[in-house]
This record gives C-alpha cells, structure tokens and sequence, in this order.
C-alpha cells in the first residue's frame, strides 16, 4: 500500500465521523453500553482486520475502545487505514441501535 500524502488523507478524513489524525496516526474512542458491548465490537471487527490484512492498535477499558491505525509498512496512513476506520463506525452503529 501506498503512504497518502496530506490531501488524499484530509478527503478521506471527510468521510469518517469522529476520527482524528495525530502524528500520522488515525484515532478515534469508541463508548458502549458496557464491557460486554465494547467486547463484541472488538471482536466483530477482527474478522475484518484478518480479511484486510490490516490490524489496529486498539484497547479496551471498561467499555471504551480506543483504536489506532497507520500502516506500518508505508510509515504512514493508507487507504487500508480509512477502510478499517469505515467499517469500524459501521459495526459501531449496529451495536448501538
């Protein structure tokens, strides 16, 4: 994957709520219900994670998660980043609705 440069990454920024970019680094802090909930999202995203081939830095506390993206091959953020991110808020949203 190719590193985005800072315009491809501000558009693709556009399309994801609540993300933010630090130090090349995407981020965004997921809330839940409770553990269980924030659990289950981890967990519904893996599978997603093993198919891109792309695997967050991510924690869990109680029922927060915290994930990380950057694609450490192309030190720096790919179009894989803003996938994950997509399918992130995706999954997001069916827990809680």
């Amino acid at each position: 994957m190719q590193k985005l440069k800072d315009d491809e990454i501000q558009n693709y920024l556009e399309q994801v709520e609540g993300w933010t970019v630090d130090d090349g680094i995407l981020k965004k802090d997921f809330g839940f219900k409770g553990f269980r909930t924030a659990l289950e999202f981890m967990n519904m995203l893996a599978p997603i994670a093993e198919k891109l081939d792309h695997h967050p830095d991510w924690s869990n506390s109680y029922n927060r998660v915290v994930i990380n993206l950057t694609t450490h091959g192309a030190r720096g953020l790919t179009k894989n980043d803003f996938k994950f991110a997509k399918e992130a808020d995706r999954i997001a949203k069916l827990l809680r609705s």
